[in-house]
């Protein structure tokens, strides 16, 4: 499986477990630029929720959610700040979804994250 077809397939993870936590999934692999994608965007209750997926087939070289560098937030940041410009958002958060397939499926998932 290419890093793509991977990556598809953890973010299709984190969606089915968002909507199972009651989120409403507005869009998903929203692009601003070539540095510049968000994930998933959300609805939770009245909050627009940015999410960065990052998947892994194991923790045995660190946990999907110390993928997230400085430099990766400062990119999904710019993103949100796009997203903002082109819409009507009054609340909203970034949150990230690690996702780890073995040995057995775990899902971890931090909200309103900030490095």
């Amino acid at each position: 499986m290419n890093n793509r077809k991977f990556g598809d397939a953890g973010e299709d993870l984190a969606s089915r477990y968002l909507q199972k936590q009651g989120y409403e999934i507005l869009e998903r692999n929203k692009h601003y630029s070539r540095f510049c994608e968000i994930d998933i965007i959300a609805k939770d209750k009245n909050t627009t929720v940015f999410v960065e997926v990052k998947t892994r087939k194991t923790d045995a070289f660190g946990s999907p959610l110390e993928a997230i560098t400085q430099s990766k937030y400062a990119n999904i940041k710019k993103g949100v700040q796009f997203y903002l410009a082109e819409n009507k958002v009054k609340n909203y958060r970034i949150d990230v979804v690690g996702i780890t397939l073995k040995p057995e499926i775990k899902i971890e998932h931090l909200k309103n994250i900030q490095i």
